[in-house]
């Protein structure tokens, strides 16, 4: 049994980590180019190991590679070869491998089950920089579209990550898309969806939908929503159930603030973690894996899972 199906099995919820972006930041790193975090695998890999040994410290099982922007077209157009791209990708993975690996070394008392990998797969979007990932309005052939997600696959299918994390989904059609591809994986998946209210997807597809795509699927073994309100929350956790009735539910919203593309900027009040992220309704309506997505930090993980952990007992 690999250690994402002890996870799986084992009962209680599944702590992920939080906001990566935002814990580079609030390490003094400058994250505002086109590769977002991703740069920091070419400038600084070591803060990638210090920010997932963050999280793992706070009590994180899964950490989320630093790959979510990465993609060949972005490397290479730094300059970097079709092959010193696809070993940047790579490198995310192992670079949290070592956070892994680092952590379990320094702790006095490891956990039973040692903290596994997520590969982070984003949608096409998040690489345009024109904030198409939280429209899903793309101009893009279903081809193009098809081959971008298939060479980044193909990387973090060999990569030894424990599972991908096909993260921030915003259409249909990627939807549609992703669903084939991951068939022809050998790595389980879960896929995760940006919503804008309680019922739809950024593109106005209803997440029941869109969800019932991967009902069945021989290599997702779970379905949920991230970069999202956690407001919305609650009510998504039941449109996820309806629509894909044999999988778990993934959930790791955002701090409740409004991203604006055209500044990068933040806007709104951060949620109260206690009345706000409301996570002990989460698992109870049958979210197995929960965490924090953009403007989370370690603090809010380690309160998630204090509270989590008096919950299951």
């Amino acid at each position: 049994m690999t250690k994402f199906e002890q996870l799986i099995e084992r009962d209680g919820p599944v702590i992920l980590d939080g906001g990566f972006a935002t814990q580079l930041e609030s390490m003094g790193h400058d994250i505002a180019g086109d590769l977002w975090s991703a740069a920091l695998l070419i400038s600084d890999p070591q803060a990638i190991i210090d920010a997932h040994y963050a999280y793992l410290s706070a009590g994180a099982e899964i950490i989320i590679s630093a790959s979510y922007q990465a993609s060949r077209a972005g490397f290479i157009s730094l300059g970097y070869s079709t092959e010193e791209a696809d070993q940047l990708i790579l490198s995310a993975v192992k670079l949290s491998q070592t956070a892994c690996a680092e952590y379990l070394e320094s702790s006095i008392y490891p956990p039973e089950i040692h903290p596994i990998v997520a590969a982070s797969v984003g949608p096409y979007g998040a690489t345009m920089h024109d904030g198409s990932e939280y429209t899903g309005d793309y101009d893009i052939s279903d081809e193009a579209l098809t081959e971008f997600h298939l060479s980044r696959l193909k990387v973090f299918d060999a990569s030894g990550a424990d599972v991908l994390a096909v993260e921030t989904i915003p259409n249909f059609r990627e939807a549609e898309i992703l669903c084939g591809l991951l068939e022809k994986m050998s790595t389980p998946a879960w896929i995760s969806f940006a919503c804008r209210d309680e019922l739809k997807i950024s593109d106005g597809s209803m997440l029941r939908d869109v969800a019932r795509l991967f009902d069945g699927h021989r290599r997702v073994h779970a379905v949920g929503i991230n970069c999202t309100s956690p407001a919305f929350i609650l009510p998504l956790i039941d449109e996820v159930r309806t629509g894909a009735t044999d999988k778990l539910v993934v959930v790791y919203p955002n701090s409740g603030e409004t991203y604006h593309t055209e500044d990068n900027s933040w806007s709104g009040t951060s949620c109260d973690l206690e009345n706000d992220f409301n996570v002990e309704a989460w698992f109870k309506a049958g979210a197995k894996f929960i965490g924090g997505c953009c403007r989370t930090s370690p603090a809010d993980i380690r309160a998630i899972k204090r509270c989590l952990v008096s919950q299951a007992r």
